[in-house]
């Protein structure tokens, strides 16, 4: 990009180095930057320019230039902002989007900046003066002074009219509850700003004012209530003329139209400037071969293309080539796909020179664009309970926990898991539908997921994932999954029968190839793939195996953790088998035969869609079921209207959030919102129709939602529509309507588990108990494992911090453990809030009935998350007395009680069971013995030791022990050499 050396105005030194708002106005011809205490604040005779900084995930900065033009402001200041504007982007490298925002025509990307609206002043007010203003907009407010008449009130309109003691909001009866509810807004900000929170607020309804004492009052100021005539119609020519598309070449300062079909990219050539004329809009096009002189000229040829038209009220909107805005690409009938062009660092390097040549700072503007990787993170505590369904026809059976993480291309499943929230019980309940499932196994899948969500009244986060488009949150949360070729459905059975097509189903005795997958133990995959030569891929481990044979296949561009990986995944494969390593290059000709030969390969990693910055869309359903977007700039939490549907769209994911008041018809048609949004496609991102969805409903929000917001749960959940709510919060804080979150109910299990027993879910993989062998660790390997088995240990981002630190509190005398003063109750009453057991163990009996006709428990019920104890690991005998700690005042098992007082009683009965066994020392079952106790299963080492020696080494029972997770109990075991 050809960039003027011309000096660049000392104000903008270090402009744009961080993310925020940057203000300037113009003064003596000269821009000045202001306190951010005088943000939002604009007078009538003066022009500002407004940087807004964002910093992307990728790493790189973002910029929005806003030029405002006070409706008094003279030519020069108007003209010196629009130059200004332009040594500001060149500051900036050449990549800001410019918008020249008029009063009272500025865009809502501008007035999104500075919530809730902007009052331009004529100068400082001295004394306040009754005013009256015209609120317009739902979700950005434009706000309007008017005459303080009857004449400027109407049914159409919300008017706010300022006294000195009181404000008063005149709500026209044809105004929606949303406009009503961000004009509240508006008066909270005059209330604040004009005085200094030191007034009353009273709101009018047309059409009901002559019984209410403040109505009279409101009144009064136009000397008595009457009615008020309907709005007449007025002659607006350009809000209802319609201006056809015209495309025109900016040349020697004139705009020329160019003669076209069709408006393509190829139009555009990069050593000229152009003119896209869209009525209400002008684009103005810079290619990137372009001077600083061109492209003004082309900023006053868009000022004289309005003129001409007499079009004052139009915006322009300036950018540059490969920065092109999405509503501007949206206006071509073709478009290619956007390189990853990031910025001229070129031109941005030479002001940088420039401007530290002169003595100024240039931190920042020389900030290079290289994108980082940001590690996914699941958000939510990783280590609940799940359960899984197997969808066939129209019945669901629930999976043993050993089959919950493999799922078939020809299946659908439903899941659910329940987690620890910051409060109480969260739970996510999903579907996932493999490639080669039928439409009737899809079908009965969402409607019996409905009917689990009605059970719980739609307080559950609903997901729909794809094979193939999983979301990082779905990995973490199996841990480790694997997808198997085939179906074991009905459905898919008769499909495959019908069309003649080979089961290719998964089976043990055939030949298998998974490709490995992941960042850790906390998310790993098996992907079952074609057995050929071409499935490989240099940048993955492999598993091959048939009958007797088990092949690991390490890709040569792999790493020592990604080995580790398939290891690990080995062991839910092929557990009992001895393994063959090949590294790539090095493969055996056994290897190439099973695969039917050599071939070429991949060796690039398979490209997953990344998130991206979100964006926030309100969403509306016309009567022909049409889809309405609108999209919320710079959003926060209080955009969220109760009574709408919004989705926040960050590419590999879209998330829908359903308000409270939103009608019950549009409430059953929030899945199909999110489908016809990924085939609208808005943001031009070549969304995938399998994007995953995930369904939040208004006060149930997950924290892998709230994440994108400065989150108040105090917010959600409240009574009354978004202008009750508002109106409580200005009035009174929100005491009287306000509610806190409603109490979400247990979570229900459908068949299976629920309650009182949950086991403890591994980390990792949960190994068979009937597991013959361990598989080697790499040093490497064991670090980052330890980070996330050791719950002491520093953990990594993706893995939950553990939750429940210490179970119970004192119990009789003193010590941690409830000490030597005896036994005594447990006092509920110092428990913290999250383990309120009335909250966890009840369920009220509307949830119950509703529940009864589903799958009934097969088992026990689980133990509520939030009281789950395994996070505590367990102590040997040696590790105690190294540590100094007694052995009669130390933990078992996790749980805070004394060892002499752990049950006795199942003590006892555990040694009356074992009389008549068989045992040996510890020293003859060790993996070092020099003389091994014989005949003995090598995989359970443990159960030959006596219940008197077990409690010694392993510091708890056999019962307490088989009670861990598998991973837990293998960890023990190898530290004491018994695995």
């Amino acid at each position: 990009m050809a960039v003027s050396m011309r000096e660049v105005d000392p104000a903008f030194q270090g402009a744009g180095q961080k993310a925020g708002i940057e203000v300037w106005k113009i003064e003596n011809s000269k821009p000045v930057a202001i306190p951010e205490a005088s943000y939002g604040k604009f007078f009538t005779g003066d022009s500002y320019i407004i940087l807004k900084t964002v910093t992307k995930k990728s790493g790189v900065f973002r910029y929005d230039i806003h030029y405002w033009l006070g409706k008094d402001a003279t030519e020069d200041d108007a003209s010196t902002a629009a130059t200004k504007t332009l040594e500001l982007d060149a500051a900036l490298g050449g990549r800001a989007v410019q918008y020249r925002e008029l009063q009272a025509h500025e865009t809502e990307r501008f007035l999104s900046l500075f919530k809730p609206c902007i009052i331009p002043e004529e100068s400082e007010p001295q004394e306040h003066k009754t005013r009256m203003f015209v609120c317009k907009g739902k979700h950005v407010v434009h706000v309007y002074e008017v005459p303080c008449a009857r004449s400027s009130l109407n049914h159409e309109d919300i008017c706010i009219l300022d006294t000195k003691k009181k404000i008063f909001q005149f709500n026209g009866s044809n105004t929606s509850i949303q406009e009503r509810a961000k004009a509240l807004e508006v008066v909270q900000y005059i209330k604040t700003t004009y005085h200094t929170n030191k007034c009353d607020i009273a709101t009018i309804d047309d059409g009901r004012l002559m019984a209410d004492a403040e109505a009279g009052e409101f009144w009064g100021f136009f000397g008595g209530f009457a009615p008020l005539p309907k709005k007449t119609a007025t002659n607006d020519a350009q809000s209802t003329h319609a201006y056809p598309t015209q495309l025109l070449c900016i040349i020697k300062g004139k705009a020329i139209p160019v003669a076209a079909d069709s408006l393509t990219k190829k139009l555009l050539d990069t050593h000229h400037c152009y003119l896209l004329d869209c009525g209400t809009e002008i684009y103005v096009w810079v290619g990137r071969s372009t001077n600083l002189e061109e492209r003004k000229a082309a900023n006053g040829a868009a000022e004289e293309h309005l003129r001409v038209h007499e079009r004052p009220k139009s915006n322009i909107i300036r950018m540059i080539e490969n920065f092109e805005t999405v509503s501007f690409r949206s206006k071509f009938d073709s478009w290619p796909p956007l390189s990853d062009v990031v910025a001229s660092e070129d031109g941005r390097g030479k002001v940088a020179a420039l401007l530290k040549r002169r003595g100024l700072d240039v931190k920042g503007l020389i900030k290079t664009s290289t994108e980082h990787e940001e590690e996914p993170q699941p958000y939510i505590d990783c280590s609940g309970n799940l359960q899984v369904w197997r969808v066939d026809g129209k019945e669901k059976s629930l999976l043993p926990d050993i089959e919950q993480s493999k799922f078939y291309t020809g299946d659908c499943y439903i899941f659910q898991y329940t987690y620890s929230g910051d409060e109480q019980e969260e739970c996510l309940m999903g579907t996932w539908f493999g490639k080669q499932s039928v439409k009737e196994d899809r079908d009965s899948t969402m409607s019996l997921i409905t009917k689990m969500l009605e059970s719980v009244k739609f307080l559950a986060t609903q997901a729909r994932v794809y094979e193939g488009d999983e979301p990082f949150l779905f990995y973490a949360i199996f841990q480790s999954f694997m997808v198997l070729k085939g179906g074991l459905s009905k459905g898919y059975k008769n499909y495959i029968s019908e069309k003649g097509l080979p089961d290719d189903t998964y089976r043990e005795d055939g030949i298998g190839l998974f490709r490995v997958q992941g960042s850790g133990p906390e998310n790993m995959q098996s992907i079952q793939v074609d057995p050929v030569a071409a499935s490989l891929n240099s940048s993955y481990c492999f598993i091959l195996h048939k009958d007797t044979l088990v092949f690991m296949w390490n890709g040569n561009q792999t790493t020592t953790e990604d080995h580790e990986l398939s290891e690990r995944q080995l062991d839910l494969i092929k557990p009992d088998m001895q393994t063959r390593v090949h590294k790539e290059g090095a493969e055996s000709d056994q290897f190439w035969e099973i695969l039917g030969g050599k071939t070429k390969h991949p060796n690039q990693k398979i490209q997953t869609t990344a998130e991206t910055d979100p964006h926030l869309f309100s969403c509306t359903l016309s009567k022909d079921d049409s889809l309405k977007l609108y999209q919320i700039h710079n959003f926060k939490q209080d955009d969220l209207l109760t009574e709408d549907v919004y989705i926040i769209d960050v590419l590999s994911s879209i998330f829908i959030w359903v308000g409270q008041q939103v009608e019950a018809k549009t409430k059953t048609q929030k899945l199909a919102i999110g489908e016809k949004f990924l085939e609208r496609d808005i943001r031009l991102e070549k969304l995938s129709l399998q994007t995953p969805i995930f369904i939040i409903t208004e006060g149930s929000e997950p924290p892998f939602f709230t994440r994108f917001f400065t989150w108040d749960s105090k917010k959600t959940g409240m009574h009354g529509n978004s202008f009750e709510r508002r109106l409580s919060l200005i009035k009174d804080g929100g005491r009287s309507t306000m509610n806190l979150k409603p109490k979400k109910r247990a979570p229900v299990s459908f068949g299976g588990r629920s309650g009182s027993e949950k086991p403890q879910r591994s980390r990792s993989v949960s190994f068979g108990s009937d597991r013959p062998r361990a598989r080697g660790r790499s040093p490497a390997f064991n670090a980052l494992a330890s980070k996330f088995d050791n719950p002491t240990a520093q953990r990594n981002l993706s893995t939950p911090p553990p939750v429940v630190n210490k179970l119970f509190p004192k119990v009789g005398g003193s010590g941690d453990t409830g000490g030597g003063g005896g036994g005594g109750n447990l006092d509920t009453s110092k428990l913290p809030g999250r383990l309120d057991t009335s909250k966890l163990f009840s369920k009220s009996k509307a949830i119950a009935s509703l529940t009864a006709s589903f799958d009934k428990p097969t088992r026990d019920k689980l133990m509520p998350r939030s009281i789950k104890t395994a996070r505590s690991e367990p102590v040997s005998k040696m590790e105690a007395n190294a540590k100094g700690t007694p052995m009669s005042s130390r933990k078992i098992g996790g749980f805070g009680v004394n060892k002499e007082d752990a049950n006795e009683n199942k003590v006892e009965k555990e040694e009356e069971e074992e009389k008549g066994g068989t045992f040996y020392p510890y020293d003859r079952l060790t993996t070092s013995s020099t003389d091994p106790a014989p005949n003995i299963d090598v995989a359970k080492r443990e159960m030959y030791l006596s219940s008197s020696d077990f409690r010694e080494k392993f510091g708890m029972t056999k019962d307490a022990f088989y009670k861990m997770p598998k991973w837990k109990q293998n960890k023990m075991k190898i530290s004491l050499k018994m695995f």
